[in-house]
């Protein structure tokens, strides 16, 4: 069958997507010559990992796009869309902290990783956020842009210090700012003699008049500028930005190491180490397209030579070079040497890591006798005898925890008679309706908190919504430990307590447990506050939220002075009426 598919395949570029036996998306790829590249896949011999690959391939689908650019385009939001197994170790949305002169009326300095088309002035990456809050808090003390989120409407402390130019009660004009943009660009490209300059003499004259503790605090500010300057020099004729990226691999794994040089200087280095299934260069070439989806890329970048580098050009609209001697190639050099020792030093580690997740999620489907459930969703209840029930969803990918796929529900139906039967009826009525309403990403597999009650309660609910996915339980012992796992037919499965299977399902369900009583417990407490505060006169809806906001809970306020309360922006008379009912009760 796929022979004879091959075949129709035209020699254009394109995206293609493999598919397993269950129609699930497994892989995408891109190609200048799809037919060239797909054929690549099905004749000849491949190592471990691409057979391990091939052997899952049981269908394909193609997308025909007029350049190879727009090949790459499309590749990267369909592994953003479907969350392939063989792609998932090249995603890396680690970010870096950069420092943003904001473009508003009245810019202000502020530290993000949040960059978007209208960021301009950004500076960076920094090594860590802290490194970046200092430049900024230094930043901020020689430079008068305003601090606050919002206007006040009065001036505040730092007008007075001279650290703002108070456009809450003046006018500033665009050429003030501008010139003071200039001088903090200047700066944070290393130009800094005429700041030292400046405060020196500001020093000194303090000095003279006997002003010792202002001129204690410039002479604290120039040592901060030199220790906040002072970073490795790299021995190149010029300041330009650039980022060198070196790499390594192994027949499973791959090592990218990448230095940010800012004005000269290392400014950041960032590594990563991920495993990968088809050509080594492709896979590094795609890191590359979606790491810097993420981060800003440079004007130059420095790459070995056997990496294309066309597409990436175009797509990042920026000039790569392929340094082959001299300094930048010693700089190069340098990388590619710090990535193989990354590599040989955190191989084992990640092997281990994988036995701990990948393969124990294989493990975990041939137990259950179903395919490999590279996304599992989990659930867990709570409630206190039946009242303020809550449920948890928690997401595990290759076997790690994906906290941003969390999903936490307050159970609506049940009017304080909850029972674990009835709460799993509706979250799972809830979870997977919308999946199918919304048509979102389906697990391989969902896992429930309990044993024969909660699976057929997944299971009726499943069934009415004609979803096929695979049902396991979690069985807890006596002293509440994970026991023993059932599955969709109710059969029992023991696990050996000491494999990497039981672990993983112990975290799994460690995991939902937190995530269920953390809320449940948020519930109840916002429950008990709300129904003390209800019967007390004078305080609404606005009131209880700056009590909550302030308090957290109702024992918290018991303590508090009436003078706080009259500070919270609550009457004297309610104040006084808040303690004494609170007192009584």
């Amino acid at each position: 069958m796929l022979n004879e598919k091959l075949k129709t395949v035209p020699g254009l570029p394109g995206s293609y997507q493999f598919k397993n036996k269950d129609g699930v998306v497994i892989y995408v790829g891109k190609a200048k010559n799809l037919k060239k590249r797909l054929a690549s896949y099905f004749t000849g011999s491949h190592d471990a990992k691409t057979s391990r690959l091939v052997l899952d391939i049981v269908d394909f689908e193609y997308i025909v796009t007029h350049t190879e650019l727009d090949a790459l385009l499309l590749e990267l939001n369909l592994i953003k869309k479907y969350n392939p197994r063989y792609n998932i170790m090249l995603t890396d949305d680690k970010t870096y902290p950069y420092i943003e002169i904001t473009n508003e009326k009245n810019p202000k300095i502020i530290v993000t990783r949040n960059l978007t088309k209208k960021s301009k002035n950004i500076f960076g990456p920094y090594p860590n956020v802290r490194a970046a809050r200092e430049t900024v808090k230094l930043l901020n003390k020689i430079y008068p842009l305003r601090k606050c989120a919002r206007l006040p409407k009065q001036e505040c402390l730092y007008y007075h210090m001279g650290q703002c130019l108070a456009p809450c009660i003046r006018k500033v004009s665009i050429e003030e700012y501008n010139d003071i943009i200039i001088d903090i660009k200047r700066f944070l490209k290393g130009d800094i003699k005429g700041v030292i300059n400046s405060l020196e003499k500001k020093m000194h004259e303090a000095s003279e008049l006997q002003e010792y503790e202002k001129a204690l605090e410039y002479k604290n500010t120039v040592d901060n500028i030199k220790t906040t300057t002072n970073r490795q020099k790299i021995n190149l004729n010029d300041l330009k930005d650039r980022d060198i990226i070196g790499y390594h691999y192994n027949e499973y794994l791959i090592s990218i190491e990448i230095f940010f040089i800012r004005n000269g200087k290392i400014s950041a280095r960032h590594q990563s180490l991920f495993e990968y299934y088809s050509d080594p260069f492709k896979s590094i070439e795609d890191y590359i397209a979606q790491f810097y989806e993420n981060n800003i890329a440079p004007k130059e970048i420095f790459v070995p030579l056997e990496l294309n580098t066309d597409v990436l050009e175009e797509f990042l609209n920026t000039k790569f070079f392929k340094p082959q001697k001299g300094d930048k190639y010693k700089l190069l050099s340098l990388a590619i040497l710090n990535a193989k020792e990354a590599l040989i030093q955190k191989t084992e580690i990640i092997r281990r890591e994988i036995d701990r997740t990948i393969k124990s999620v294989d493990n975990l489907g041939e137990l259950l006798n179903i395919n490999t459930p590279y996304v599992i969703e989990a659930f867990d209840n709570s409630n206190l005898f039946g009242a303020d029930a809550v449920s948890s969803m928690v997401v595990f990918i290759n076997g790690k925890p994906s906290r941003k796929d969390y999903r936490k529900y307050k159970i609506k139906s049940l009017n304080d008679k909850a029972s674990d039967y009835h709460t799993m009826k509706e979250v799972i009525y809830r979870r997977y309706y919308k999946v199918l309403i919304e048509d979102l990403r389906r697990p391989d597999l969902i896992i429930v908190d309990g044993g024969i009650q909660q699976i057929n309660a997944a299971k009726e609910i499943l069934d009415s919504l004609k979803l096929h996915v695979p049902i396991a339980g979690l069985v807890k012992s006596d002293k509440h430990q994970t026991d023993y796992l059932l599955n969709q037919d109710l059969q029992k499965i023991e696990i050996s307590k000491t494999s990497n299977v039981f672990h993983l399902l112990t975290r799994i369900q460690d995991e939902a447990h937190r995530f269920a009583i953390n809320y449940h417990q948020q519930v109840r407490s916002k429950g008990v506050f709300n129904s003390v505060l209800d019967s007390i006169e004078g305080v609404g809806e606005i009131t209880k939220k700056k009590l909550l906001m302030k308090y957290k809970s109702v024992n918290l306020i018991k303590l508090a002075t009436l003078e706080e309360l009259i500070e919270l922006g609550i009457t004297k008379k309610v104040s006084l009426n808040l303690i004494e009912k609170l007192k009584d009760d």
